[in-house]
């Protein structure tokens, strides 16, 4: 009897020493100011937790200019998060180059048959799939109304470019900023510069300066978009201190009343408020979406838009949990939810029909009709001719660079990336 207790206490010796089973971590990085968004991540990750013991998700935020500035150096440490969010384009097809992402395409081709094909297209390097969207966004002049009234302007009035220069002078005559920005932080301003570039040249702008044809990036198209956005900046429409400006500081006008537009995405609605002095914001019903206005002579259209693709890439060391989470993350259920409380527009189809916000459903209206989209040119064109695009358009406003110059600068960097 004794031995019989001794290898039973021994037994129980033994499994009490023996380490509990590892939980798998996966860990997403995100760059989002937007509550409701961050919410709704929250519970997914909370979801699939729940219904997957041993393994925990985990959304981790950065500050846009943060993100952009610590992730190369993340992707290549040991520190890596499995999953990051992308604009997609050349800083995305840059990474993959360097062999820092997945190819995940074998797992997902049930989840990208849900979706818009656009929007999956973006995640493709060279028909590989390295990641999966979740959003479309539309870039578009957010507008008080109460402002636009108080100067006589009406918003449906503006169809060209003309037509908004008369609408920036009657609101100066006002005595009213008509445009804030956040130039501080460059990328706001190149908003201009990339809508321009697409009124101007069209749709096979972008195409032929990649393909260095007509003289590239120095061609006419690219010239006049700076020239025009020079024209923009000698009426002097932006809040005194523009060139210093954060971004969340130029929500944060808007929401104050400040200002009468701003060139941004959707998330500006999210951020509005929170960054006021109020902490109220604007009213939703005294905010209007004015598309950006036509060029004289120009090949685009004004149902072309711009504005992101947004996902999710895998890294290359990334567990496969990572990409069991993605999927989970794609239902259409929390797409849904998305466009019900106004966290983004989904790219799942028939998700858009959940959108309640009307501003929300006009983009989503407006996307849903688009002649051609253009990703951010920041993002398209890769890192290095993206920060040149950025620099350039904020030196072209300031008067710093001349816009043969300019369209020379990114030529260059093209050459050389």
């Amino acid at each position: 009897m004794k031995f019989r207790h001794l290898v039973f206490a021994a037994a129980c010796v033994a499994a009490l020493s023996v380490p509990a089973l590892a939980e798998t971590n996966v860990t997403i990085l995100h760059v989002n100011e937007v509550a409701p968004a961050k919410a709704l991540w929250d519970k997914i990750a909370a979801d699939y937790n729940a219904s997957h013991p041993g393994v925990k998700v985990q959304f981790k935020y950065l500050e846009n200019e943060a993100f952009k500035a610590k992730l190369p150096t993340m992707l290549q440490s040991d520190d890596r998060p499995d999953m990051f969010y992308s604009w997609a384009g050349g800083v995305m097809q840059a990474q993959d180059k360097a062999g820092l992402l997945k190819d995940i395409g074998a797992d997902v081709a049930d989840v990208e048959a849900t979706m818009s094909q656009t929007a999956v297209n973006a995640f493709k390097v060279e028909g590989k799939v390295v990641g999966v969207p979740f959003e479309m966004g539309e870039v578009a002049f957010y507008y008080n109304k109460k402002l636009f009234a108080q100067a006589g302007v009406k918003a449906e009035d503006i169809k060209g470019w003309d037509d908004f220069l008369g609408a920036v002078k009657k609101l100066k005559a006002a005595g009213i900023t008509p445009i804030v920005v956040g130039a501080g932080e460059k990328w706001p301003m190149h908003f201009y510069y990339a809508y321009l570039v697409v009124r101007i040249g069209g749709d096979g702008a972008l195409a032929d300066a990649k393909a260095n044809k007509n003289g590239g990036f120095k061609n006419a198209v690219f010239v006049e978009a700076g020239k025009r956005l020079h024209e923009l900046a000698a009426l002097e429409p932006f809040q005194a201190g523009y060139l210093s400006t954060s971004h969340a500081q130029s929500a944060g006008v808007f929401g104050d009343g400040k200002a009468a537009m701003d060139l941004m995405g959707p998330w500006l609605l999210g951020m509005q408020a929170p960054n006021s002095a109020s902490g109220k914001g604007l009213a939703a019903e005294d905010i209007g979406v004015l598309s950006f206005p036509t060029v004289p002579d120009g090949k685009g259209k004004a149902t072309d838009t711009m504005g992101g693709v947004n996902g999710f890439l895998v890294t290359k060391s990334a567990p496969k949990e990572a990409v069991d989470f993605l999927k989970f993350f794609s239902q259409k259920k929390y797409a849904e939810e998305a466009g019900a409380t106004g966290a983004y527009i989904p790219v799942v189809k028939g998700a858009e029909a959940a959108i309640k916000d009307p501003l929300q459903k006009r983009l989503a209206d407006d996307l849903a009709a688009s002649t051609y989209h253009q990703n951010y040119l920041d993002q398209d064109l890769g890192p290095s001719v993206g920060r040149v695009i950025n620099d350039i358009s904020v030196a072209v406003a300031a008067g710093e660079k001349t816009p043969e110059a300019a369209a020379a600068a990114i030529q260059e960097a093209a050459e050389q990336q």
